[in-house]
């Protein structure tokens, strides 16, 4: 009966609970809040994956679904929203969405101030997760389209960019960046698995918005590998400031 089945749940982790969390609204994933926090999500590819406690060789317990829903309860801030799902994915493990739709995932996270893009995948482990963030210029806009975009990290620059200690430590350990190289780390090229199944499945669209928002720019519609070759910028400037119509349009 009832009662048996719910005497056989075990719940498959936990976290610290608070004192307050804020109202919010969610479409799956956790969506804007009452301290006017904003996620926009858009799953990428990643060269690592994980699968979810509960599964055969399950281990992690968050997915960017209870992420996303844990920021919008917590937080206050884009910046304290990215700094608290990136805590939270190292401390008890990051897992994508599958093998297809991609290991990985990306979100455009922003408040009344400032606005960010976050990219996270699952570490080799499997039990925590590598994460990096970058800040949007005031006067520029970024298209995430099923693919990162971040691509040198500057931890000295706090103002601009967040990320994990394991960012770089896992570049290291698998020879793909050294540090006295003297060169910032490209995450994209390094932790991203390219784009979905063909060429052009990411890339045509940020050509699209780009396009559309600043043509003086004059961005190239045709590339070699977006990931080990990139033609976009991780944000640009429009040519003129772009209204909530224009994004319709768009």
């Amino acid at each position: 009966g009832d009662s048996d089945s719910t005497s056989s749940f075990k719940p498959i982790g936990f976290i610290p609970q608070v004192s307050h969390t804020y109202a919010y609204l969610e479409d799956t994933y956790g969506a804007v809040n009452e301290m006017q926090v904003g996620i926009g999500e858009s799953t990428c590819s990643g060269i690592f994956g994980a699968k979810p406690l509960g599964m055969p060789n399950g281990t992690a317990l968050l997915s960017i679904d209870q992420l996303t829903q844990i920021a919008m309860e917590r937080s206050s801030t884009a910046k304290s929203a990215i700094q608290l799902m990136g805590s939270l994915a190292e401390t008890y493990g990051f897992y994508g969405a599958g093998e297809f739709e991609g290991t990985a995932e990306s979100l455009a996270v922003s408040d009344v101030d400032e606005a960010w893009i976050f990219h996270i995948l699952p570490d080799p482990t499997g039990y925590s997760a590598i994460w990096a963030a970058q800040r949007v210029k005031d006067n520029s806009f970024a298209v995430l389209a099923n693919m990162f975009v971040i691509r040198q990290v500057d931890p000295m620059d706090t103002e601009n960019f967040l990320m994990s200690e394991s960012v770089h430590s896992v570049a290291k350990d698998y020879g793909w960046w050294n540090e006295h190289d003297d060169e910032l780390l490209d995450f994209t090229k390094i932790y991203s698995d390219g784009e979905y199944e063909h060429k052009f499945y990411s890339g045509r669209r940020m050509w699209g918005a780009y396009h559309l928002a600043c043509p003086s720019c004059n961005y190239p519609a045709d590339y070699t590998d977006l990931q080990s070759d990139p033609v976009y910028p991780v944000y640009t400037v429009p040519d003129k400031p772009l209204s909530q119509l224009d994004y319709s349009d768009f």
